[in-house]
C-alpha cells in the first residue's frame, strides 16, 4: 500500500481496499466493480485500483463469466441466451459472454429446471401442467421447441409413459 506525503493512504489505496471487500462478498465483472467504486472515489483512483486488482488476479471477466455459467447450470438453470444476456448486463464483453455460454445444453438445462417444479405441479390436469411448466421454462429463457419437448417429456414421465 502506498501513501501520500503525510503518511495517509491515497484514494487509489482506499479504492483498492474497497474493491477487495466487494470482491470478498461475490465475484464481479470489471465494469460492475468500477461502477461501484466510482460512487465513492475519483475516476483516476478507480482506474488505478481496477488495474491493480486485475494485475493481482482478483478481477477477471473471463473467470467471472465461467463461474456465472457454472452457478447458473448448477443452481438456477437458464437458457444459454439468458445467461449471455445476464453476463452482458454485468458488463462482460460480448466475446467473453459468448465464449462462456458456448456448449451450454438448453435441453438439459430445461429438464433440470423443470424437474425442480414437478412436486408443485403434481396432480394437475394436462393443460394446466403444460401451461404452468411451459411458462416457468419460458421465464428462464428457453425457446419454444425446448419448452414443448421438455414439458411433453416430463408429462409422460410423471404419468408413467415413456416417450
Amino acid at each position: 500500500m502506498t501513501s501520500n506525503d503525510r503518511g495517509h493512504p491515497t484514494d487509489a489505496d482506499r479504492a483498492y481496499q474497497a474493491g477487495l471487500r466487494l470482491l470478498s462478498y461475490r465475484a464481479r465483472s470489471r465494469r460492475e466493480l468500477a461502477q461501484r467504486l466510482a460512487r465513492r472515489f475519483p475516476q483516476a483512483a478507480v482506474g488505478e485500483a481496477i488495474a491493480q486488482l486485475e494485475a493481482h488476479g482478483y478481477l477477471d471477466d473471463t473467470a467471472f463469466a465461467q463461474e456465472w455459467r457454472r452457478a447458473r447450470e448448477a443452481h438456477r438453470p437458464r437458457s444459454a441466451s439468458l445467461v449471455k444476456r445476464e453476463l452482458l448486463g454485468h458488463g462482460v464483453p460480448r466475446e467473453t459472454a459468448e465464449s462462456a455460454v458456448a456448449g451450454m445444453d438448453d435441453d438439459a438445462g430445461a429438464y433440470q429446471a423443470a424437474q425442480r417444479r414437478l412436486k408443485a405441479l403434481a396432480g394437475l390436469d394436462a393443460a394446466t401442467f403444460q401451461r404452468r411448466l411451459g411458462d416457468f421454462l419460458r421465464r428462464r429463457g428457453f425457446g419454444s421447441d425446448v419448452v414443448r419437448h421438455t414439458v411433453q417429456r416430463l408429462w409422460e414421465e410423471a404419468n408413467g409413459r415413456s416417450g
